[in-house]
Order: C-alpha cells, then structure tokens, then sequence
C-alpha cells in the first residue's frame, strides 16, 4: 500500500484534522526546541498525496501525534529497522567500537521433550519453536552497554575474536588487581582511549592505565595516563562472536 494512504487512513480513524496534525507539531516543536518538528498542512498533504517521504524530524512528529510505532512506519516506507543489526554489507568496521543495543532478541519458546540441559546438545535440533522479545526486557533494569570488536582488533585473539559483539556493564569501572583463578576468569574492560576504543586486559600503576593484549596477541601492551587519556567504560560481561569467519 501507498505510505501517504497508510497516513491518511490512520489520521482518519483518530478524527484529527490536517490543522489538528499541524497545532500537535507545534507543540512538539515548542517542548523539544526544534521547528524541524513542525508538520505544516501543506506538506502534510504533499505526504499523503503525492507520494513526499518525511524527514525524520516529522516522521517522528506524526509517529507521536498518532501514537505510531517508528518500526511499523518504516516498513512502509521499505525501511527494514528491525533488521538494523543484522548482516547490512560485507564490509564490517576496522575498529572496536561502541554499539546500539539489539531491540529484538531471538530466543527458544519450546524444547524438544528429550532435551537435557546437563548434557551439550545441538541445540538448533532440541528446540521445536522461537520466539522474539523485546531486548529491554531482559535488562531486568540494568543500564548494559555493547560493544563491538573492528575487524583488525586482534588484541584479545583468540579470547575475543574480530567481530564480537559484547555487553559491557558501566557499573563496573574498577579494575580488579588479582583473584582470578586462570586467563578465562580474568576481567576484561572495554576501554576509551579517546582516539577509539580497546578491548583487553587492564592493570593500575598509579596513575597510570596499561591496556594489556592477549599473549598469542601480535599487539603490544599501551599505557595511558589515567583517567585523562584513557577511561574505563566498563566491564565485559558478556560475549557473543563467530569461531569461524564467513
């Protein structure tokens, strides 16, 4: 279906009127301080009629106005959003860096009844049906952050391999001295070291932050004045990565 129908229909089914549609965006524009918000009728028109496609800016004043979801809108406009952290080019960034959190997760509903989950099992053949649920949901109110490995990170090869994916939670920033039993128990921390971001193993000297790398690592260990060239983002909690490249 034509977007600008799609718009009109539901406009329609609110009651609201193309000056009902404009006062709401002033409004909008009034409380964020932007006039990108406004949706004159004009070009409230040439959306519905003529096939104009929103600025996102205004998309977002009439995904409010009419209590839209932006996901669903974008379909309608052949914008996959929910497709936003999957595969979208071959070329994946050089850099470790920060991500966005996936909104959608896809987990197991149901097991196959011979299922055990004391033993290891290929789990693509014990699960009868998936669902997916909204990320948030499983953040059980824990503000976790991502990151992502660049793809000529090698400092924590072969630990954490080039284009992971991992949860790092800010909440723990303080570097641990010792307690770990061997390397796999070891903290790591995502790092900024303001001119990017490194993935690794820490260690405090006084003032100073050395960023130490993976032994089978090529890369050599960095120290940076702390916390004036180099911040602690967080710990890595949590890992999610390919064994074997494509």
């Amino acid at each position: 279906m034509f977007p600008g129908i799609s718009l009109r229909q539901v406009r329609e089914r609110l009651g609201l009127t193309y000056r009902d549609v404009e006062q709401a965006s002033y409004e909008l524009a009034q409380r964020h301080g932007r006039p990108e918000f406004i949706v004159h009728i004009s070009r409230l028109a040439d959306f519905e009629n003529s096939g104009v496609v929103p600025s996102l800016h205004k998309l977002f004043s009439l995904c409010s106005i009419y209590h839209l979801d932006l996901q669903e809108a974008c379909k309608w406009y052949d914008v996959p959003l929910a497709d936003i952290f999957g595969p979208a080019t071959s070329q994946a960034p050089p850099r470790t860096h920060m991500a966005a959190p996936p909104r959608v997760v896809r987990l197991p509903i149901h097991f196959d009844p011979a299922f055990d989950p004391r033993r290891t099992s290929y789990l693509t053949r014990m699960v009868e049906s998936w669902g997916h649920f909204e990320a948030a949901i499983l953040k059980n109110g824990h503000n976790y952050h991502y990151g992502y490995i660049g793809q000529d990170d090698h400092w924590m090869e072969p630990i954490l391999r080039p284009g992971a994916l991992v949860l790092v939670d800010p909440q723990r920033q303080r570097i641990e001295a010792g307690g770990w039993r061997n390397e796999a128990e070891r903290p790591i921390y995502l790092v900024d070291i303001r001119s990017g971001y490194r993935c690794c193993w820490c260690l405090m000297e006084k003032s100073r932050l050395v960023l130490q790398p993976h032994p089978l690592s090529t890369s050599v260990p960095e120290a940076y004045r702390f916390p004036d060239e180099a911040e602690v983002v967080g710990q890595v909690v949590g890992v999610s990565m390919r064994l074997v490249a494509d």
